[in-house]
Formats: structure tokens, sequence, C-alpha cells
């Protein structure tokens, strides 16, 4: 587990990737993630009722979290949909499939809510947007909190 308020390694590396840039170039760092989003296996492309909706998100996007075990040690994979055309919304669902996939359970959950403006976007990107970016942390904390029994 992370101390309060810290993040896990892979999720740090992201922000410290986003924080050594240039504000403009912040953008084409996050249009490089939406591009990097793998895509759904087959049984969720094939079964997209099995996806929680993200209402916040001003695009329409799907997720789920796969928690294998129980407790905090409990080991999660984060599977995203998002349009190709909503590159923005792609783009944070692409950096929290990189930085978040494959934590514990525990790492998850023990996340700080301020992830989306760790990032350095706010003078980019609309808050809104980083709303919706908040509201896919939620769900997924969410998720992997009940799937984990934590």
């Amino acid at each position: 587990m992370t101390s309060p308020g810290t993040l896990p390694a892979p999720l740090a590396a992201v922000v410290d990737d986003f924080q050594a840039m240039p504000e403009p170039e912040r953008i084409q760092l996050l249009l490089d993630f939406s591009r990097s989003l793998p895509a759904l296996p087959e049984r969720y492309a094939e079964h997209p009722e099995l996806l929680e909706p993200v209402p916040e998100c001003q695009s329409p996007i799907f997720l789920v979290a796969e928690v294998e075990g129980t407790g905090p040690e409990a080991v999660t994979e984060l599977f995203f949909s998002a349009p190709a055309e909503a590159p923005t919304t792609r783009g944070f669902a692409g950096i929290l499939h990189e930085g978040l996939n494959g934590l514990t359970a525990g790492e998850i959950v023990g996340l700080p809510g301020d992830v989306s403006e760790r990032l350095g976007l706010t003078q980019a990107i609309s808050p809104l947007r980083l709303r919706g970016m908040a509201g896919m942390l939620g769900r997924i904390q969410r998720q992997v909190r009940e799937k984990a029994g934590l």
C-alpha cells in the first residue's frame, strides 16, 4: 500500500512525464495516451453491457475493473471502451490504464483524489473534462473496493 498522498510507481511515472513537459506539449502527450489505450478483449467487446458507463464524461466511456483475489493484495486489471473521436476522454482512460492496471486493490483504493490535477492539465483542459477523469477514477475505486471486499 502507498502512503496517503503518494502515488504508486506506475502512476507517478505518468505524472512525472506530464510535469516534465511544457504545458502546451502536455496535450500532445494526452493524445499519445489516447492512441495507446488497448482494445477491449472479446469477452467485453461482444458484451458491452458488462461495462459501467461514466456519465461525468462528456463522451461515452465505459469501464470495468476485474479483481483477482480479495483484500488489499488482490490484483486488478482495467478495461475501457472510449470512442476514437473523443481523444481527450480516451487519453484519460489511457493514463488510468497505464498507471493503474496490475496494481493491488489497496493501491487503487488508497489513491489521492487529486490525480487529474497532478497531471498539470488544468490550464489546457476544461474543468468539466477533468471531472470526467475523476469520475472514471471514482468508479474504478468503487468497483475495486466492492470486488476485493475492502
